[in-house]
């Protein structure tokens, strides 16, 4: 278990970057060797990848992890770093509030200081979750959160943008809707990825009056852009993961077609890997 009141000022430091005035910067790791690698770089706080950890335990993403699979991973993060962690936990694993519940206590069990919780129900038919349901999700997860004494940071997700639902001409209203009705549950953040036009993230981080989050990647506005724009935290979601496992296809394609090896140029040198696990435990 996480010494409670360290954990307890770690989510007090992760709740007031959320405010400025400087945006922040949020790498997310999928084991400890690249959240290790992330806090050396000098962030001042990591988030985990649902997608990157699931992929590297051999699911797909999608809730198809279970939670317990989930959390020994986000505890293992936890432990290795300094820094506060905050934990992406998919739509809380469980359709009812009970559930996300749950899972905001063993994050915190876990050692983490915060947790998305994404609309996304992975039904084609109907791609989110009622926004009632929603809302009662969100407050489960606050008032667990605070029985424990722990402010856990929730950064609460729409997918609408990311998955096209409803018409496009409705879809920014509805999404404003669903941020806001998050925001007034007690989300400390919204989270709308699926968005890239510096136009419309400007107008979204005006309307929805608290702290946004955007997922970047390649072709989106830079941090410093996003901070003019108004965004108060920004992250790359499985991006990382993704980029390396490039590099892994890269390796493999040369490997096998020349048997040369210069795709490994530019690799942490062993003795630098071996010591941030050391420095790290």
């Amino acid at each position: 278990m996480p010494d409670i009141q360290s954990q307890k000022s770690k989510a007090l430091a992760f709740r007031a970057m959320h405010q400025g005035p400087k945006i922040l910067v949020l790498p997310n790791a999928w084991d400890v060797a690249s959240a290790r690698v992330f806090e050396s770089a000098g962030f001042g706080a990591i988030a985990t990848t649902s997608a990157g950890i699931a992929f590297s335990l051999g699911y797909p993403d999608g809730q198809k992890i279970a939670r317990d699979e989930m959390l020994a991973r986000v505890a293992r993060i936890a432990r290795a770093v300094k820094v506060p962690v905050t934990a992406d936990v998919e739509s809380g694993y469980g359709n009812r509030p009970e559930d996300a519940a749950r899972t905001a206590r063993e994050v915190i069990e876990a050692g983490a200081v915060g947790m998305n919780l994404e609309d996304s129900t992975g039904d084609k038919v109907n791609p989110l979750f009622d926004l009632s349901l929603q809302l009662e999700k969100i407050h489960a997860v606050r008032e667990a959160a605070l029985k424990t004494g722990v402010l856990l940071v929730v950064n609460a997700r729409t997918d609408m943008f990311l998955l096209k639902v409803g018409a496009e001409e409705k879809r920014y209203d509805e999404a404003v809707r669903r941020l806001v009705a998050f925001r007034d549950a007690g989300a400390e953040c919204v989270f709308a990825p699926g968005l890239g036009d510096a136009a419309t993230i400007e107008r979204l981080a005006r309307d929805v009056k608290c702290p946004l989050n955007i997922l970047a990647g390649p072709g989106f506005p830079s941090a410093p852009e996003l901070e003019k724009l108004g965004v108060a935290r920004v992250s790359l979601g499985s991006g990382a993961m993704r980029a390396t496992l490039g590099l892994v296809q890269r390796i493999a394609q040369e490997l096998k077609s020349s048997g040369t090896y210069e795709a490994l140029e530019g690799a942490v040198p062993y003795a630098d890997m071996n010591s941030l696990m050391v420095n790290g435990r």
